[in-house]
């Protein structure tokens, strides 16, 4: 049938809703540091610091891409649950 997966061919729901609550809660964790490092470096700036923001900023930017796309994901498999 079209439109008909097989059970194998579907993510597994319960390990990307636990992913999507795990990024979730690191997301306001990482942005707290990025805001931390956004003021030091603001009042004395370094290359470290500097170094330090392009990373956590990095993280910042996958964790948020990341939940998008698990909420992509999830969105068309929760509707299909009812």
């Amino acid at each position: 049938m079209k439109g008909w997966m097989a059970a194998a061919d579907l993510p597994d729901l319960d390990a990307l809703q636990v992913e999507l609550e795990q990024l979730l809660r690191r997301e306001p964790e990482i942005s707290a540091q990025r805001a931390k490092l956004f003021d030091r470096l603001a009042s004395f700036p370094t290359e470290f610091g500097q170094r330090q923001e392009r990373k956590v900023s990095a993280e910042r930017s996958a964790i948020h891409r990341r939940i998008d796309e698990l909420r992509a994901q999830l969105r068309p498999l929760l509707r299909n649950r009812d």
